[in-house]
């Protein structure tokens, strides 16, 4: 990799969640007592970079930011983990999402509500004098129009772009699809992408001899993934006592980013990641849990050993 001032550059959306326990999920015009409130910073990109930066990975996060209560503790939040937000553009009119989060710790389920913020930095921000800082740069779907930009002059640039998409109705999709080097994406989004309800299929038609990696999730039953199009592996998810779901999605990219910040192999982010958002899901909230480099040694140490006494 090239010496540059980040190792990652993260251009999408942040969010403010309102994470809200109950021991069940009430029904209609039922009332439950709430367990604990708390408030953690949350987004797909932000969260991604969190988790990057805890694997002492440089990171740096671009969005549209304003001055309200929300983007202050945006801000605060990003800059205790050492996220450079130097990148962000202040607006009046820029705001983070804003979710609710109901988390059912009987079923270990939860429910989003949220409040979509405005958060796509503009077109004259992003250029070839922001992009050229970073050696790897990562989208979400957030962003689209401010998204697209930036992944072709990456491309132009030799730097290669990670995504996380959830949604196929933004401008410039199939053009975006097509920039992408390394394509993160859950199971359901994969089969309503490409109509295949078999993973397998699903990443056998998302992969392709130009995309360096292809990564479909799929929560307790892990994630298949493919090389250049090459053959489909099943990487199998690690078994846990779960908590809280939230932000294992945002873990496992920013941890698997950092893994090729590093130099490693695509099954070895894998891996990483993988145990990232294992450990994640012990924990309450998208952030609190996300592991450093050390802790994700230390359980994959554990659980390659516990392997192993099951073959004796």
């Amino acid at each position: 990799m090239r010496e540059t001032d980040w190792d990652i550059l993260g251009i999408g959306n942040s969010a403010v969640d309102e994470l809200i326990y109950l021991n069940q999920f009430p029904q209609p015009d039922e009332k439950v007592e709430v367990c604990d409130v708390q408030r953690q910073g949350g987004g797909l990109v932000a969260t991604a970079l969190v988790a990057a930066a805890r694997q002492g990975t440089k990171t740096a996060f671009c969005s549209l930011i304003g001055s309200d209560e929300l983007s202050v503790f945006t801000l605060e939040e990003l800059k205790k983990e050492n996220v450079d937000c130097s990148p962000c553009v202040y607006s009046e009119h820029g705001v983070p999402f804003h979710a609710w989060v109901f988390v059912d710790k009987k079923d270990h389920t939860r429910t989003i509500l949220y409040k979509t913020g405005v958060v796509e930095p503009p077109l004259e921000a992003i250029n070839e004098a922001l992009i050229s800082r970073c050696k790897i740069l990562f989208i979400d779907h957030h962003v689209p129009l401010a998204g697209l930009k930036a992944a072709k002059i990456a491309k132009d640039l030799g730097i290669q772009v990670v995504a996380d998409l959830e949604t196929n109705r933004i401008p410039g999709f199939d053009e975006l699809l097509n920039l992408i080097d390394h394509l993160i994406i859950s199971a359901n989004f994969a089969h309503q992408l490409t109509g295949k309800q078999d993973v397998e299929d699903a990443v056998r038609q998302l992969s392709g001899s130009s995309r360096a990696g292809c990564v479909v999730t799929a929560g307790e039953q892990g994630s298949w993934y493919s090389e250049f199009g090459g053959d489909i592996n099943h990487y199998p998810a690690f078994s846990v006592d779960v908590v809280d779901t939230t932000g294992c999605g945002d873990v496992f990219h920013g941890v698997y980013v950092a893994e090729l910040v590093k130099g490693k192999s695509i099954i070895e982010a894998i891996t990483f990641a993988t145990a990232a958002a294992a450990i994640k899901a012990t924990s309450p909230g998208g952030r609190i849990g996300i592991p450093n480099t050390e802790q994700i040694n230390t359980f994959l140490s554990s659980r390659y050993y516990e392997d192993d006494l099951g073959k004796d």
